[in-house]
């Protein structure tokens, strides 16, 4: 113990870290058996190894491996991530359109410091990714959680853009989306973008897009919003989804003057720059890939239709996730009881009240172990919620319907 109270206590802490959820992803990792096969479906990762040509191996012949680059990154990186981009969304980008981060995670983070101040409130489209709400609480800001699961890929946009302005303050700055989504795989289609645009220019907010999955889709075409309001719009992209570099953090922004300018500061300050180890393997990955990305995706696609198909849901227009609403096979204990029984199956789902107001559902990773290990996990999951539902049901019909 460092201190007891026959000492002065320690200074307070900030109230912002008091307001950020601990275990975003899952409280129950001390739960499984580690004799037996664990499914550890919670976590967005992969378990492919990167491109070759960009594994530690290969780039040890780098002369700078270990030196500091520019804290934007190096100039002829900045250059590929640019071309790479411009290709992608047909706009005209220059390296001084890019900043490289420490994964998408910290440059997301900069860029909420850069543009948001206490008091302020986000819009963040939901479900969403779960790190997106604490890093706007840790900026003394309020998150605001726009559910929009229940509409169809078809509705009309305006339909969207109703339900966005009923929750749009005057205190809102900034609005937040990722497509495809993390957590349900919906890739969002071009009008909702557009709208999406169109929506923050009217209301004067800044948008951003969280593209980290936009090489893996499976059905239809990425939509990105660069270009609809560049002079407000900023967009991550991350190594760690697009080339299995999740221990690399590297990942990397697009963002309008003046808005760069400060993110770059704010980065500056909090991690500097970009692991130099990193930058070159993205480089790599950058020059040589796309066979590899190709082949991924194919195989993402088809381990996330099985996965859906032995679930019993739609299949993932895109990313690595699906999304289930899992109510009816809810007891008494609620949704922390199911995945306390899932846990001590070995299976390791992530909560949905980490995604926003879903107090009944899961979120599960179909790339986080090989195939044939995520046919099992899907199988014994079934399994569970097949118990878990018929139990429910009993106890429904023995309480004169009442569920919970």
């Amino acid at each position: 113990m460092l201190w007891s109270a026959a000492v002065p206590r320690p200074p307070q802490l900030a109230p912002t870290a008091a307001a950020i959820r601990g275990a975003v992803y899952s409280s129950l990792t001390d739960r499984v058996d580690p004799s037996q096969e664990i499914f550890p479906l919670h976590v967005g990762d992969t378990y492919l190894e990167p491109p070759p040509q960009c594994a530690a191996s290969a780039l040890t012949g780098a002369a700078d491996l270990y030196r500091y680059t520019a804290t934007a990154g190096t100039g002829a990186l900045r250059e590929q991530v640019a071309a790479s981009v411009s290709s992608r969304t047909g706009q005209r980008l220059g390296a001084e359109d890019v900043y490289v981060t420490a994964g998408a995670t910290a440059g997301l983070a900069a860029t909420l410091q850069a543009l948001v101040e206490p008091g302020d409130e986000v819009l963040l489209l939901a479900p969403y990714w779960p790190l997106i709400e604490g890093m706007t609480r840790a900026c003394g800001a309020r998150p605001v959680a726009a559910p929009i699961g229940d509409l169809e890929p078809s509705a009309d946009p305006e339909a969207l853009i109703e339900r966005l302005d009923g929750l749009c303050s005057q205190r809102c700055v900034a609005l937040y989306y990722s497509s495809p989504n993390n957590p349900t795989g919906r890739l969002f289609p071009a009008a909702w973008i557009e709208a999406l645009a169109l929506f923050a220019r009217r209301r004067d907010l800044w948008l951003l897009a969280d593209d980290v999955y936009d090489l893996y889709c499976y059905a239809g075409e990425h939509r990105s919003a660069l270009g609809l309001a560049p002079e407000r719009t900023v967009v991550a992209y991350s190594a760690s989804k697009a080339y299995a570099m999740a221990g690399n953090r590297c990942g990397w922004l697009i963002a309008p003057q003046p808005a760069m300018g400060a993110i770059q500061k704010l980065g500056t300050h909090a991690f500097y720059s970009a692991p130099t180890f990193a930058q070159h393997a993205l480089a790599r990955a950058l020059e040589s890939a796309d066979d590899w990305v190709a082949e991924t995706r194919e195989a993402y696609g088809r381990i996330g239709r099985r996965t859906a198909e032995i679930l019993g849901v739609p299949p993932p227009d895109g990313g690595t996730f699906l999304f289930l609403d899992v109510a009816a096979c809810l007891g008494e204990g609620g949704l922390p009881e199911l995945l306390e029984r899932c846990a001590r199956s070995n299976l390791l789902l992530a909560p949905g009240p980490s995604f926003g107001p879903f107090p009944t559902s899961i979120r599960l990773c179909f790339t986080a172990a090989p195939p044939e290990t995520i046919v099992r996990a899907a199988q014994r999951l079934a399994g569970l919620l097949g118990e878990a539902g018929s139990a429910a049901a009993e106890a429904a019909a023995a309480t004169g319907g009442r569920a919970r």
